[in-house]
């Protein structure tokens, strides 16, 4: 006997038999439901001899049998019916337990997300794709047969989406192609931090999702609930279905802010804001430019993060400010970083270290923010150094800088695209998915092992179109992608050390040193960008122009 639980309510299990039926009561269960018809193996107890023997040991059972592979709407309603009727927690089973999660799955499928049935059941060892469309549909069977296809959809309108589209586009007219995305607006992300530092107005950082979508690319303004992808679909939600020939995933990641106790109710107030939101980093530069004494802390969780050094960005920007004030020596500035190094690339450590001297910031390394008292002022972490207990430390702030914990989507990391991680699963040098060769994903959402910033997903758009392209054509790979990202690290106003690496830390600069030395603060880094990298943004990588994007080429050999 084979407990597999899905919820505190419900538990499903391969086929029990009547001496299990003591076990089962004694594991706290009050009721079962058999899912299994009887007759369906020679080896198989009848339903009578497992009622009668639950009836012995007090436990209610009832008979619900179902077809191997013929749940029907109605199976799922009287399954939801029959959990609604008898005490529990129940145990449920058929032949192996998938008929009774999938019962379970359709019945809840009115009441909770798409992703987090998809999760519990993967989580219980089940695999619920063959009816997903059923679960995004409010576990109804699809009566639309209407679905849309296209040469190639791409899901996620953000920096790699559009930079993707718009590279094919300059290889290739005429494809139909569409862009699955619900937002509004696109918002240039980088800028974020200059805005908590008082250097951009946040309005700069927005357009409308609209004016960016290449010409002649199909927008579908909805979100995916779902992959199918050896139908080659992808699933919406209200279970409208988009098939395709070729596949682009690239939806960015979640900012997980519910992950840390309390800091949704306390964001933007209380002196707790984030510069990784829109309209929280002008609370960041309003927090900045009040705060005359007191403490401030600034948070790093476990990696991957985007954008890995805005964290202390945020700091070092607030520090010269305050230096600037006049104030930085009555405010304790502290770095409160889960990981146990400043910066994962040892070159550009020795420039940084020398800022955090002369801001005075204390450096706390494997302190991971897990609770937030707004009202209080206080926040706490969890420390978990080497060699030592697990310990909870408690501050109080006057003023909290956080980087919400980060992870794929729900509806990616429950898909089959995704590795164990939840991460979309890609060959790192052709972004390719290692098992379906007619999708490839770029941006933050794969696992290749690169910084998730705006300038690695500047070097992957070409990579991926060029090959999506080239694979149209009967074609390998054409480009392959080397591992670049940037992080303009900003450690104070007008002056920036520019971190430019690849796969395995190597060392990437895109500029001769007697111009820009990366591993030193300059002040043409600053100006780049200030002034350069928001029009390179906005005019040439979401257009499909390649400036400061030069992936390698694969040899023909």
């Amino acid at each position: 006997m084979e407990f597999k639980t899905i919820t505190d309510a419900i538990t499903v299990s391969p086929q029990i038999c009547p001496d299990d039926l003591t076990a089962i009561k004694e594991a706290g269960y009050r009721a079962i439901i058999c899912n299994r018809p009887d007759g369906e193996a020679s080896d198989q107890p009848t339903f009578e001899e497992i009622e009668a023997a639950a009836e012995k040991v007090g436990l209610e059972a009832r008979y619900l049998p179902i077809v191997a592979g013929k749940v029907s709407d109605a199976d799922a309603e009287d399954f939801g019916t029959a959990l609604t009727e008898l005490p529990g927690p129940v145990l449920a089973y058929c032949r192996t337990g998938t008929r009774s999660a999938t019962l379970w799955s359709l019945s809840s499928a009115k009441t909770l997300e798409p992703s987090d049935i998809l999760s519990k059941t993967k989580a219980a060892g089940y695999d619920m794709a063959g009816v997903v469309r059923r679960i995004v549909n409010g576990g109804k069977t699809p009566t639309d047969t209407g679905d849309a296809k296209y040469d190639i959809v791409i899901v996620g309108g953000g920096a790699a989406g559009i930079a993707a589209a718009s590279s094919i586009l300059q290889r290739r007219q005429g494809l139909e192609i569409a862009l699955i995305d619900p937002a509004d607006i696109h918002y240039y992300q980088p800028g974020w931090t200059m805005v908590g530092g008082g250097v951009f107005d946040a309005s700069t950082t927005a357009k409308t999702m609209g004016s960016l979508i290449p010409k002649g690319v199909h927008w579908l303004k909805s979100a995916v609930a779902a992959f199918e992808p050896k139908d080659n679909a992808v699933v919406l939600d209200g279970c409208r279905v988009v098939k395709y020939d070729r596949l682009i995933v690239a939806p960015g990641l979640k900012l997980d802010w519910g992950a840390v106790d309390g800091l949704v109710e306390t964001l933007g107030k209380n002196g707790v804001t984030s510069n990784y939101r829109y309209d929280l980093a002008p609370y960041t530069w309003e927090l900045v430019k009040g705060l005359k004494q007191g403490r401030a802390l600034f948070t790093q969780p476990p990696m991957p993060i985007k954008c890995a050094g805005a964290p202390q960005k945020a700091m070092y920007l607030s520090a010269n400010n305050w230096e600037e004030m006049g104030v930085l020596d009555k405010i304790d500035i502290q770095f409160m970083n889960a990981g146990g190094a400043l910066f994962g690339i040892k070159d550009y450590v020795p420039a940084l270290e020398s800022y955090v001297e002369r801001y005075g910031a204390k450096l706390n390394f494997f302190h991971n923010l897990i609770a937030v008292d707004g009202p209080a002022r206080q926040a706490t972490f969890k420390v978990t150094a080497p060699d030592e207990e697990d310990r909870e430390v408690t501050l109080d702030f006057d003023m909290l800088h956080v980087t919400p914990p980060q992870t794929a989507p729900d509806f990616i990391r429950v898909s089959p695209l995704a590795d164990a991680a939840g991460w979309v699963d890609v060959d790192q040098a052709t972004l390719r998915h290692k098992e379906f060769d007619n999708i490839w994903s770029l941006g933050d959402v794969m696992n290749a092992p690169n910084a998730k910033t705006a300038a690695a997903a500047r070097m992957q758009a070409p990579v991926v179109a060029a090959n999506v392209v080239a694979d149209i054509d009967g074609h390998g790979a054409q480009l392959q992608y080397n591992g670049y990202g940037s992080c303009p690290l900003t450690v104070e106003k007008g002056k920036i050390v520019l971190a430019e690496f690849g796969y395995g830390g190597a060392l990437l600069p895109s500029f001769p040193k007697w111009l820009i030395n990366g591993e030193k603060p300059s002040r043409l880094a600053w100006l780049l960008k200030e002034q350069v990298l928001p029009p390179v943004y906005w005019r040439a990588m979401l257009r499909g122009r390649e400036w400061l994007a030069r992936p390698e080429k694969i040899s023909a050999s």
